[in-house]
């Protein structure tokens, strides 16, 4: 599913993370590609996060999935909104929405949402950290745009949802089958739906917080840390004053902590293996039956193309001209000669069909064995 009319070096000059924009139905053709149906089926498993929002009044309630079948048909008239996480990860045209979006680095892309809303149906006004791209499915939704907000903008006492207290729209559209609208971090916005079917596809991507960093790179250094490596000070003289703390010592303190902070290439990898980890690691996509290299390259020569599981997260980071460290689902693998092309080729594509020349490398091969018996990658049998 392709743009037939989005100039994407524009959006990005000019609206990326600086101020909302309203598109249009710019697909080449569109389709929805999930039922109604099929999404509250997905809100019924144990393994798929949802929550349903019900509207009584001007209060919200929200419930956390699964939900048992019989819950849709006690829903009464008062609207309400089904709310299913990284429905990409679950249905393959689902993850086909975010392939026009691949002029945003892989990393940053988090999930497809996918809401189904009645008559009236909405989450209320909010704002987000992250930037989305909300596109209309089915049904109408009217899009009211507000203020910047942040940490410090009031919000109503709610235990599950940050509701805005105070919203006023600046901005209101109604966007049909196919429109999609752009939404940057901090914007205060309110979709309600208009009529019944309502279906949104939200587009999320990952912004992480200096507070994020700071606190899972040191949380993942600690380990690696011994009780021996303690301040030392065998210049020390006689002070004047015993209750000051020195400037040396200070000095000295604070340089044992730079000195793991600001190693640029230790960092490198962390976050490249931090960045990549599954959204949800308790999920077991291994295959039933593994598979090992010989039988692996024979598929591969048969011509048998290779899918990225969508619930995986592929990137590098290019360390020197013949070196590269690939990233998949929490790991690094270090890459070097013609193992650099494969590596390139998973993280740019869904899927891939492997060159008769790759196959002739027993490393490209062990690292396919490994990535498909982890469930990264499977072979598309359609």
């Amino acid at each position: 599913m392709q743009f037939k009319s989005f100039n994407t070096a524009a959006f990005l000059r000019d609206h990326w993370q600086k101020r909302p924009l309203l598109i249009r139905n710019p697909w080449q053709w569109w389709h929805n590609p999930l039922s109604p149906d099929e999404l509250a089926g997905l809100a019924c498993e144990d393994h798929v996060e949802s929550r349903l929002i019900t509207q009584s009044s001007d209060d919200w309630n929200a419930e956390h999935g699964p939900l048992p079948q019989t819950r849709f048909g006690e829903l009464g008239k008062s609207p309400w909104t089904l709310l299913v996480q990284a429905v990409d990860h679950h249905v393959p045209d689902v993850a086909a929405l975010i392939e026009p979006f691949r002029f945003i680095p892989n990393w940053r892309i988090d999930d497809v949402m996918v809401s189904y809303a009645s008559d009236g149906g909405g989450v209320g006004p909010h704002f987000d950290h992250y930037d989305v791209f909300l596109i209309q499915g089915l049904g109408q939704r009217r899009w009211q745009i507000g203020e910047m907000c942040d940490d410090q903008t009031a919000l109503r006492s709610h235990e599950d949802l940050l509701l805005l207290a105070n919203f006023d729209a600046a901005d209101e559209w109604i966007l049909d089958p196919g429109d999609m609208l752009y939404i940057p971090p901090g914007f205060a916005h309110n979709g309600i739906a208009v009529g019944e079917d309502c279906m949104t596809y939200s587009i999320g991507f990952r912004s992480p917080s200096r507070k994020e960093l700071i606190g899972n790179w040191c949380d993942d250094l600690l380990p690696e840390m011994t009780d021996d490596d303690r301040y030392r000070d065998p210049d020390l003289s006689i002070q004047q004053n015993p209750g000051e703390i020195s400037a040396s010592a200070i000095n000295r303190l604070h340089a044992m902590l730079m000195e793991q902070l600001t190693d640029q290439q230790a960092f490198a990898q962390w976050f490249g293996e931090y960045s990549s980890r599954p959204r949800y690691p308790e999920t077991d996509w291994r295959p039933q039956e593994p598979i090992e290299a010989e039988p692996l390259r024979e598929l591969l020569a048969a011509g048998h193309p290779l899918l990225r599981n969508p619930a995986s997260r592929f990137s590098f980071i290019r360390e020197e001209q013949n070196k590269l460290l690939l990233f998949v689902d929490g790991e690094s693998f270090v890459c070097q000669n013609a193992v650099i092309v494969l590596a390139e080729k998973l993280c740019a594509n869904d899927s891939l069909i492997v060159e008769s020349e790759w196959l002739k490398s027993d490393d490209i091969v062990a690292l396919l064995a490994e990535f498909y018996n982890r469930g990264s990658v499977a072979f598309d049998w359609s």
